[in-house]
């Protein structure tokens, strides 16, 4: 008896530090890819962290991790800083944030969220198609509104940045201008949800834990993706981030069919 108990705390302790090595790879994966190309950290996060942590424990830690990692990015790309990008995109996350809870309270959210998952994969289809044509062709003003409107308001009610990605990658010019402005527009949005998320009880003492614990290992990761990034051709940052919004949208798609 005695034997079989020290056994199941054994296996408890070794499940215990698995799941901790989970968390971690997952802090340096999620975060190098945010530094690489600006957006995808909850995409590359989640994915990893869906094989053995629990669902209402991520969001809450990726959005603590995530909110200094924008500030740093904001901070080192600031003279790229455009207000005619970043302020209306905020503005329009605010203003998704305040309806969100009456429409994710009577309106079906999965079947939004599988139109928007289809949308994300399209546009970063044509986004990857375009980088491999010889003609280029430039967005038009009128498509180019409906998709930052779009992406404004559901980035605010879901949080999902990838369409929001996709037209802040049509408005700017290089990696750092496109890091600078995206990461100011989730700079918003995550303090939007810090607030939200204390409100409802979801930001606990376990979780500023769990992030102490994590962000040196979120920030090891940062400054690597940042590293590489300069080290590329600016083509090759657009490329990947085109496969990332593909992926964004895929996911989006299983999750919620």
């Amino acid at each position: 008896m005695l034997c079989c108990r020290q056994e199941k705390r054994r296996q408890r302790v070794e499940t215990g530090i698995s799941v901790m090595y989970l968390w971690i790879i997952a802090a340096v994966a999620a975060y190098f890819i945010k530094g690489l190309c600006g957006f995808a950290n909850t995409l590359v996060f989640t994915s990893i962290l869906s094989f053995g942590a629990s669902n209402a424990n991520i969001s809450p830690i990726d959005l603590l991790l995530g909110y200094p990692t924008n500030l740093i990015l904001t901070w080192k790309n600031r003279k790229s800083l455009d207000p005619k990008v970043y302020l209306p995109l905020a503005a329009l996350v605010l203003a998704g944030s305040i309806p969100g809870a009456f429409l994710l309270k009577n309106v079906d959210a999965r079947a939004i969220k599988l139109v928007f998952g289809v949308a994300v994969a399209a546009l970063g289809a044509e986004m990857l198609s375009r980088e491999y044509s010889k003609k280029r062709v430039r967005s038009s003003k009128a498509v180019l509104a409906i998709i930052g409107v779009t992406a404004g308001v559901l980035c605010g009610l879901f949080g999902v940045g990838a369409l929001l990605a996709a037209y802040v990658s049509r408005v700017t010019e290089g990696g750092g201008s496109f890091k600078a402005n995206i990461s100011a527009v989730f700079i918003v949005d995550n303090t939007f949800r810090i607030v939200l998320y204390s409100v409802l009880g979801l930001l606990t003492l376990d979780t500023v834990k769990s992030v102490l614990l994590l962000i040196p290992f979120a920030l090891l990761g940062l400054f690597a993706g940042i590293r590489c990034s300069s080290r590329m051709d600016g083509k090759l940052l657009r490329k990947i981030t085109s496969v990332l919004l593909v992926l964004s949208g895929i996911s989006l798609i299983l999750k919620n069919l």
